[in-house]
């Protein structure tokens, strides 16, 4: 009876051993990741713009900025000011 408590003691350590080596090894490599950004970034290289990369989220501000304009429009004319 008590060996089998040692048993399942000493498995429950080494699980919870090997579960803590893996999740220090990830948080080492995230850290190394986050410092190879830093490191980039204030290296003096640029990032990439939106333009260049052709990300969506410019079209979609572009079109926003149009909508708020035909927006000022509008009011102007609902108020009866000349645009």
């Amino acid at each position: 009876m008590m060996s089998d408590q040692i048993v399942t003691a000493a498995a429950s350590l080494t699980a919870i051993s090997i579960v803590a080596f893996a999740m220090l090894r990830g948080w080492h490599g995230w850290l190394t990741l986050k410092e190879h950004e830093l490191d980039r970034a204030t290296s003096g290289k640029a990032p990439e713009r939106e333009v260049d990369t052709g990300s969506a989220l410019g079209a979609a501000r572009i079109e926003l900025s149009d909508l708020k304009e035909r927006i000022k429009k509008l009011e102007a004319i609902a108020s009866g000011v000349d645009p």
